[in-house]
């Protein structure tokens, strides 16, 4: 662990709170990782600077900036209630604040008036992973634009990018495949802080929004997680560590397939298979693409949930051994065509529906493109797949995300 210690945009937002929206009606929209680096959650935190009076108070301070009206929480719960992927969850009355909680992973993905009435700005206080797939960003984006479109402001209190801010890796979105696993133009590894998409979104999607970024302190684009000197707090239950984070931008395409991606084993998205597959047989096949900065080790699981539920499992474990050098995306492509190479007859792409998108192919809504299915299919070769999406980083970087890049 680092003897660093960065501070998030809750650490300090007290003090960085924009004065026109002092005296303001807040919605908070948090999970389980929204805390500081002691551990203190940002709702117990608001509770202290607002005016909202809670069953252990009797009367409203004055001299606080803001009144705390409404929580709102996303895919997997304000507190992590939902274990598995795809699962909604409605909202309720909390007895503990005395609070509406609202959800953005049931009914509806986008507040809706009903929701906004009682605020006046929204305030995202989200740790995100550093890939697309993971939808916190889209659910973001939705309450910016439910935000602009009601006349109402926007808080973002930054965190890091847990794998670096300084690579980029995979397609970029193509706006054909939008979908809650990437509705805008940004590669699968991003390469950007959750603030720093927000403002990609709010300059180029959202502009008459009033939107504002409580930035970090101290965070450099190198870092890593465990740099940082705050505590690991799983933002969903299926991301346990950095490891799982840094694997994630490539295993997580195995959802849109019929091998599982370890959700129900106690490494999810390290450990792959399923029970048609020979683990040295595909460990050996794997091994002669020679991938950077990863190895292989053939195992044998059993999932207790999702894919494969009870039944035995040949598959590998995902080992890194240099993460500077690591390719996630390339990584994930190579399990895919391997396997799809090797049992053609067993291998299959899932088929929709799969979040909220019931026409197109979930792999294609995952990659962002049908390019990467078709290559695979079709037989393409690693190195040339690989070309064509570090063309598009190369591109994006270039044109769009260095424009709205906030750390060095």
């Amino acid at each position: 662990m680092s003897d660093i210690v960065i501070k998030c945009g809750l650490d300090f937002f007290e003090r960085k709170w924009p004065q026109k929206l002092k005296d303001s009606r807040v919605g908070l929209l948090v999970h389980p990782a929204s805390v500081n680096r002691t551990l203190k959650h940002a709702v117990d935190i608001f509770l202290k600077y607002s005016y909202h009076t809670s069953a252990k108070e009797d009367h409203i301070i004055k001299s606080k900036k803001f009144e705390l009206k409404a929580l709102f929480g996303p895919q997997h719960g304000i507190r992590g209630e939902t274990q598995d992927n795809m699962i909604e969850w409605e909202g309720f009355h909390d007895r503990q604040t005395g609070l509406p909680i609202y959800s953005l992973y049931g009914k509806t993905r986008k507040p809706d008036p009903s929701m906004m009435k009682n605020i006046d700005v929204m305030v995202i206080d989200l740790q995100d992973i550093g890939s697309r797939y993971y939808t916190f960003i889209w659910t973001m984006e939705l309450c910016m634009q439910a935000c602009m479109e009601s006349h109402k402001s926007v808080v973002i209190l930054d965190r890091p990018n847990p794998i670096g801010g300084h690579i980029t890796e995979g397609p970029v979105l193509d706006k054909a495949f939008a979908s809650f696993v990437g509705q805008q133009p940004v590669p699968v590894r991003h390469g950007m802080t959750i603030g720093e998409t927000g403002k990609y979104l709010h300059r180029k999607y959202y502009p008459s929004l009033d939107f504002h970024i409580i930035p970090m302190q101290g965070w450099e684009r190198k870092m890593w997680f465990d740099g940082t000197g705050l505590p690991w707090v799983m933002p969903s239950p299926n991301m346990p560590s950095l490891n799982t984070a840094i694997v994630y931008p490539g295993m997580c395409l195995l959802e849109g397939t019929n091998i599982s991606e370890g959700r129900g084993t106690t490494r999810p998205f390290e450990i792959f298979g399923a029970p048609f597959i020979n683990p040295d047989l595909l460990v050996d096949r794997l091994n002669e693409y020679k991938l950077s900065g990863v190895m292989f080790r053939p195992m044998y699981f059993q999932p207790t949930f999702q894919k494969h539920a009870g039944r035995l499992c040949g598959g590998a474990q995902i080992h890194i051994r240099n993460r500077r050098r690591f390719k996630p995306f390339k990584t994930g492509v190579t399990i895919l065509k391997t396997i799809h190479d090797l049992y053609p007859e067993h291998f299959s792409w899932k088929q929709p529906p799969y979040e909220y998108e019931t026409k197109k192919m979930p792999i294609d809504i995952l990659a962002g493109t049908d390019r990467l299915r078709k290559n695979i299919e079709s037989g393409e070769t690693l190195d040339r797949m690989e070309a064509w999406w570090q063309e598009e980083c190369m591109q994006f970087n270039k044109n769009i995300r260095k424009k709205y890049l906030l750390y060095s």
